[in-house]
């Protein structure tokens, strides 16, 4: 380059002093050396000036975090990304990194994280922010009839390598606690005559109580999550409800072991699935109640996935303002938290974890759009595919749930880990 450059510079030189006709360079006038040197400052400090680590000229902030991916110097709040109208290509640009300090929590509630065996992400997200968490629950198992007996399915996902690397990193060296790991279960291929034989039959419980207490043994969990009380509440007596759930809690406490119950919000068009009266007769027996504050709108209705104001009566209609044991209450409910969004198109659309928002959000010029009465962000594009309005968390609405948590004195559930951004667990 710089060969090239004082070639053009001497036929520059040569024409501007001596016309097209100079002969030599000993034939030039003597100013065009001092030229020559003065063009090859210039040149250096034009280089310099470009590729120079020091430079003094000012970097843009998109360019600068364009390189941001794990563990990081600053967290969200101190690169002031926590906004309730946030830049795409901020979003873009940072969500890959996270604070160094991984164990630093900023909630102090119950923190459950769900990880399920198909997103694979969950999995890492788990170990990395392990000592966030109170409680992990990996989506693994089912329980099924198998003739008269009963049976655990879904025990080939069972990681046992990645569980002690996960209690590993969630050991807090100071109170010698660690993260505690609630399978979730489910019962699964169950006939309406299976589920009245278990409902009506206590020694049919107390055989599935059993398959599920040596699980938990084997493989040294510390309670489950039992996903029953929204397949079943509406359809059946609440009485007997209760009596299936509080003779596995009772079973399962005799072992050492807990009980986390899945538990629906509230909603006009279901009405009072779990009420305050349900809770009144359940919490001293529950370890926990994992509330399902998501979902609140669909295809056929699109909207925001969890309005706040949704969320908060949710709680508020389990355990009111003012009702006896109230604290006591509150601290056992898990504030459902999603990691998902809903891009809704004209073919209907449906819910979308960070690779499809990623793909979505970066054509957004812009800042997203807020919504004061949901509080939540959504955008809208037109692509090649078409029109899309795209719902997902942002470090801001995720922000005000957690402190909705806080103010309630509710714990949470994050529905689920890896589907979400990696900078989101600076929140936590």
């Amino acid at each position: 380059f710089f060969f090239f450059f004082f070639f053009v510079c001497d036929l520059f030189l040569c024409d501007l002093c001596c016309g097209p006709d100079c002969p030599s360079v000993e034939m030039r006038a003597p100013d065009a050396l001092l030229l020559r040197v003065a063009l090859l400052l210039l040149l250096l400090t034009t280089v310099r000036g470009t590729l120079a680590p020091d430079s003094h000229k000012s970097k843009s902030k998109t360019k600068e975090s364009a390189l941001r991916g794990g563990p990081q110097d600053q967290d969200v709040f101190d690169l002031g990304l926590v906004s309730p109208e946030p830049l795409a290509k901020d979003i873009v640009s940072n969500h890959r990194g996270y604070f160094k300090e991984t164990g630093l929590r900023r909630f102090n509630g119950t923190t459950l994280g769900y990880v399920t065996p198909w997103n694979s992400h969950g999995y890492d997200v788990a170990k990395i922010f392990a000592k966030k968490f109170d409680i992990i629950s990996p989506v693994w198992l089912q329980i099924v009839k198998q003739g008269d007996r009963y049976a655990v399915a879904g025990t080939h996902d069972i990681d046992a390598g990645w569980l002690t690397d996960v209690r590993r990193k969630g050991k807090q060296v100071h109170n010698q606690r660690t993260v505690k790991v609630f399978p979730r279960f489910i019962f699964d291929h169950f006939t309406d005559r299976d589920i009245k034989l278990l409902l009506s039959d206590a020694q049919e419980r107390t055989k599935v109580n059993d398959v599920l207490i040596k699980c938990c043994k084997d493989n040294g969990f510390d309670g489950l999550v039992l996903e029953v009380w929204s397949q079943l509440a509406g359809r059946i007596d609440d009485k007997i409800l209760y009596t299936l759930v509080l003779q596995m809690a009772k079973e399962l406490q005799k072992q050492q072991l807990r009980l986390i119950l899945v538990i629906p919000p509230f909603r006009k068009e279901t009405g009072h699935l779990f009420g305050e009266k349900h809770m009144d007769k359940l919490f001293k027996h529950i370890y926990a109640f994992s509330l399902m504050t998501y979902d609140f709108s669909s295809v056929q209705r699109p909207g925001a996935n969890a309005p706040l104001y949704f969320v908060r009566k949710a709680v508020e209609t389990i355990a009111p303002e003012g009702c006896a044991d109230m604290t006591a209450k509150r601290a056992k409910i898990l504030l459902g938290l999603n990691m998902y969004g809903n891009d809704y198109t004209p073919d209907g659309g449906g819910p979308i974890t960070f690779s499809q928002y990623l793909d979505l959000v970066r054509h957004v010029k812009k800042h997203l759009t807020y919504d004061e009465r949901d509080v939540e962000n959504f955008f809208e594009i037109k692509n090649d595919d078409g029109r899309h309005i795209v719902f997902y968390p942002t470090l801001y609405s995720i922000n005000e749930r957690i402190k909705l948590a806080q103010e309630l004195g509710t714990g949470i559930s994050i529905w689920e880990l890896g589907q979400g951004l990696n900078y989101f667990y600076d929140l936590f």
